[in-house]
């Protein structure tokens, strides 16, 4: 299983240099992918701008987006051509992982239909894949550049299975234990079949970190700031599962190994970038 990193684009108060850094460092650590996740109202920088960033200061590791919320962008031809300038400037390493998001502020700060998210969502996955395949839009032709990002497909509804199935490459799982990735893991690959794909989905999984001094700390403090919204008990469930000692992380890896995941990210709760490195040492 590879093992990528999660860039601090959701902490609040990080700046351009330790950012840069810090993928600097993932890539010289040898971590699979630099990864993002995505909300709107909230102070954190935007997926695809920081990973464009970041594929000017390095040359092999991937850039995924884990997840994007494509709905909150209004059009699929937009977001396909947003991808395929980003997948082409970076030498193919985009891995654009989308999902239609759940926190009504963001539809409604984005002026997007909260209630026909998932609609619109059916809707750009078609178009995204009808401009990366080069079909004519319109006088012009075909919306570029010619680059067709590998397409990972978020969410734990049936739906969402499906999706991955008939637009997707694999599935992406949002966060939990290895045996809820086992058993989502195993939807993705009935569908896939149902379907009539050959071979299997790709499949990746997220979780968080922090070690060092204060690691506890600061895993609590941000990752109860970040998903506040969800309330004080869930917030602190997920503040909990960080894995803040070394052992733990090798016993996670492990864990999503066995159950079959192809890419655990590991996503940090402190954005010193020396975390990086402490999280590379952990692993070997």
């Amino acid at each position: 299983m590879d093992v990528g990193i999660g860039l601090p684009t959701t902490i609040r108060g990080v700046e351009r240099e330790p950012l840069l850094d810090w993928a600097r460092r993932a890539e010289a650590r040898g971590f699979s992918s630099v990864g993002t996740i995505d909300r709107l109202v909230y102070a954190n920088y935007e997926p695809l701008i920081a990973l464009a960033a970041v594929a000017a200061v390095t040359e092999r590791v991937r850039l995924t987006t884990a997840i994007l919320l494509a709905p909150l962008r209004h059009s699929g031809a937009v977001l396909a051509k947003q991808a395929a300038t980003l997948d082409h400037f970076s030498g193919g390493r985009l891995v654009l992982g989308v999902a239609v998001g759940g926190r009504q502020d963001d539809a409604e700060a984005a002026g997007t239909d909260f209630h026909r998210r998932g609609r619109e969502f059916e809707a750009m996955l078609g178009e995204m894949r009808r401009a990366w395949d080069g079909e004519s839009f319109g006088f012009a032709g075909e919306i570029g550049p010619r680059a067709r990002p590998s397409l990972i497909i978020g969410g734990g509804a049936d739906a969402a299975f499906e999706r991955v199935a008939r637009h997707g490459d694999g599935w992406i799982f949002g966060g939990g234990p290895p045996d809820a990735f086992r058993a989502g893991l195993e939807k993705a690959q009935a569908a896939w079949k149902a379907a009539g794909r050959d071979g299997k989905p790709r499949s990746i999984s997220l979780g968080y970190f922090a070690l060092g001094d204060g690691a506890r700390e600061a895993a609590d403090a941000y990752l109860h700031d970040y998903y506040a919204f969800l309330g004080e008990e869930i917030a602190g469930m997920i503040a909990s599962s960080a894995a803040t000692e070394a052992e733990t992380i090798r016993a996670v890896v492990q864990g999503f190994t066995e159950a079959g995941c192809d890419e655990l990210i590991l996503f940090p709760g402190n954005p010193d970038p020396g975390q990086v490195d402490l999280l590379a040492d952990a692993l070997n």
